[in-house]
């Protein structure tokens, strides 16, 4: 008995165009024909707009097509292809792929930087539900302590939100440790807490132990993530997805800082006076920090 084969990006994609064919319009099916007889390579460093004049249609039609097949957008689409790009080129022949891709011409790299940019934070933005970030809003709300925990390049999103929790008058501390010093970090953690986790996908056993503690001292977790359907989403209180970078062109965190970003501000919205209090004496702090000149005695 032969092996089943196992399912790639592209052979998924090949699924879907099968399976859905029926129900693409006209337009759809040009995009879903490009897209199959495509180098995977080719699509991981295009734009939808790119994608859409190489077919004849529009960056609208492109995405609407995508989500017909069944995926969020294109970085979606993107993160499924190159989990084989990845995991059989080394990290020098991507870069070297990923710049020859590009080219040296300062408008290209700068419209391609930015167009996946805004690609990324677009399908954020869709799939972040208001229902989702009520609760995820409110689990922080009602924590004693927001704890952020990040590894790697997550390590800048969570240390962005601990940051402006304070600044907006809540108590919160960034964790990041690993192995064995990751257990003193997580003594203190306790019923009324609140963990958000920013989780980049990688099966580190770190994650599970953190929100098996987490569940076991009944603090809350919200997880921000790029596998929402994953099994550590089964352990969390509100899941967000995040998308990650496909190409490694934009910074991982990307997705992840803006929804820190989001998640800050709601809450203070929610306590007002606390935030503007806290802006207060942050300013009050910074004033005594500064070296303020002398003043110059009068010659009498």
């Amino acid at each position: 008995m032969s092996e089943p084969k196992s399912v790639t990006g592209t052979t998924r994609l090949a699924a879907a165009v099968r399976d859905m064919w029926g129900e693409l319009s006209a337009s759809e099916r040009v995009v879903a024909q490009y897209l199959v007889s495509t180098p995977p390579e080719n699509l991981l460093f295009a734009s939808a707009q790119e994608l859409g004049a190489a077919s004849g249609t529009s960056n609208a039609t492109v995405v609407r097509a995508l989500q017909r097949l069944g995926y969020a957008g294109l970085p979606a689409l993107k993160r499924e292809l190159a989990a084989g790009f990845t995991s059989e080129t080394a990290p020098e022949e991507r870069l070297k792929q990923r710049i020859a891709r590009v080219g040296h011409d300062l408008d290209e790299i700068k419209d391609r930087v930015f167009d996946e940019a805004a690609e990324r934070l677009d399908q954020c933005r869709r799939l972040l539900e208001t229902d989702v970030l009520k609760q995820a809003v409110q689990t922080l709300a009602d924590a004693r302590e927001v704890v952020a925990y990040g590894v790697g390049a997550s390590e800048l999103a969570a240390r962005h939100l601990v940051l402006k929790l304070r600044r907006a008058g809540r108590r919160a501390r960034f964790v990041g440790a690993t192995g064995f010093t990751m257990a003193d970090e997580l003594l203190s953690l306790g019923r009324g807490d609140a963990v958000v986790i920013l989780h980049p996908g990688r099966r580190l056993r770190e994650f599970t132990v953190l929100t098996d503690r987490a569940r076991a001292v009944g603090a809350g977790v919200v997880l921000v993530t790029d596998v929402p359907t994953g099994p550590l989403a089964t352990h969390a209180d509100v899941v967000i997805s995040a998308p990650h970078t496909p190409t490694g062109i934009t910074a991982e965190s990307l997705a992840g800082i803006v929804v820190m970003d989001t998640l800050v501000l709601a809450l203070a919205s929610l306590d007002e006076a606390r935030a503007v209090e806290a802006s207060h004496q942050l300013t009050v702090l910074r004033g005594q920090l500064i070296d303020r000149p002398e003043p110059r005695s009068r010659k009498g």
